[in-house]
């Protein structure tokens, strides 16, 4: 298979051989895409950089294509500080949850999204908690935020639930398995992607780490080094 110029960004890459590299692409018709980048280090030195739209050409079948052709798409984002540090954290998360060769025009918009929101300077917490839910929702495990899963009821905002992993909010606590308190309050704010609330971002965060953590396993994500305490 052959593809010409196709609009992407360069999620990671890391030394091979001499002169290559090992480059993760993310696009929006064939998702993550792994690369082998010959003489990367001397014909491309410039054009591989992360939160750059490029547009890329590469060759092969597999877990493994070549990357034939990178030209910039325009210029780089400016990502100061913790914003830069927040953008490494969603490629992270990207590398690790996202299977290759398995595109999503959703969430690649949602990526894409998300590193021009942290360019712009929207609160980063917001930010980072509408992509982790984004990309939760396209891995099929997204979080329940409309009702409580045991009665059937609606949420409600004063009342505390108990939310299950792989299950959801319900009002009586789990007498087994892992399980997280949250306010009504929060989970009507997560559906309504609304986080103007402290206790919505700080609870919001807790669950999306909670969901998260399921599904990255005991591995400690290398991003989160570079994340304030906060995060």
């Amino acid at each position: 298979m052959r593809v010409d110029l196709h609009p992407g960004f360069v999620l990671h890459h890391r030394p091979y051989r001499e002169t290559s590299l090992l480059v993760e692409i993310f696009s929006s018709q064939h998702g993550r895409v792994g690369a082998v980048a010959k003489g990367a280090k001397r014909r491309w030195r410039h054009e591989v950089q992360l939160f750059r739209p490029v547009t890329l050409s590469w060759s092969g079948r597999g877990e493994l294509v070549t990357l034939t052709g990178i030209e910039p798409a325009s210029e780089a984002l400016r990502l100061p500080g913790e914003a830069l540090a927040s953008a490494f954290y969603v490629n992270e998360l990207l590398i690790r949850l996202v299977h290759r060769n398995d595109p999503d025009q959703v969430l690649y918009a949602g990526y894409e999204a998300t590193l021009h929101a942290l360019a712009e300077g929207i609160h980063i917490e917001t930010v980072l908690r509408r992509f982790e839910k984004s990309l939760l929702d396209v891995l099929g495990y997204g979080p329940i935020t409309d009702c409580d899963v045991v009665s059937g009821t609606v949420l409600e905002p004063a009342t505390k639930y108990f939310y299950a992993l792989h299950q959801g909010p319900s009002s009586v606590e789990p007498g087994t398995g892992e399980f997280l308190a949250i306010s009504g309050q929060t989970l009507l704010d997560i559906d309504r992607d609304d986080f103007s609330r402290a206790q919505s971002r700080t609870e919001a965060k807790q669950l999306m780490r909670f969901l998260l953590k399921s599904l990255l396993g005991d591995k400690p994500l290398a991003s989160r080094e570079l994340l304030v305490p906060r995060r």
